[in-house]
Formats: structure tokens, C-alpha cells, sequence
């Protein structure tokens, strides 16, 4: 599974109402070496606290994809 789809798993355990602990118990049982880490989930939680409920990375400062082309390079 890729990152955007255990955002979506942590986004529904919030929203049944699971705490951080109980998330990570079940994601490593189901996934075993590929489930998030317990910071990754509370921090995900902590945005959905503040009512930030998109799975998108948010956008960062910095250089651009585009600028960066074999051209460059």
C-alpha cells in the first residue's frame, strides 16, 4: 500500500474514534512491514484534531518538479 492509502486507513480509525495506540496495533497486524510508524499516526491524527481532514500532502517551499529536467542536469 502506498502512503495516501494508510492516510485514508488512519482518517477512518479517527473517525470511528480509535486512538493512536489501537491504529498501530491493527495496521501492524494487517501489514506487517509496510504500516505506518506511530508518529506518522499521531501526527496524522493531530491534523485531523484541527479539522485539516485532507490526505494530500500539503504543499512545501522550495525549487519546483519542473525545474529540475534532464537539461539541467
Amino acid at each position: 500500500m502506498d502512503k495516501k492509502e494508510f492516510r485514508v486507513l488512519i482518517k477512518y480509525c479517527y473517525l470511528t474514534g480509535k486512538n493512536t495506540a489501537e491504529i498501530k496495533t491493527w495496521l501492524d497486524g494487517e501489514f506487517l512491514d509496510t504500516a505506518s510508524g506511530k508518529s506518522t499516526i499521531k501526527d496524522w491524527y493531530a491534523k485531523f484534531r484541527r479539522s485539516e481532514m485532507s490526505t494530500e500532502d500539503g504543499e512545501r517551499s522550495g525549487r519546483s518538479k519542473e525545474v529540475v529536467t534532464d537539461e539541467n542536469i
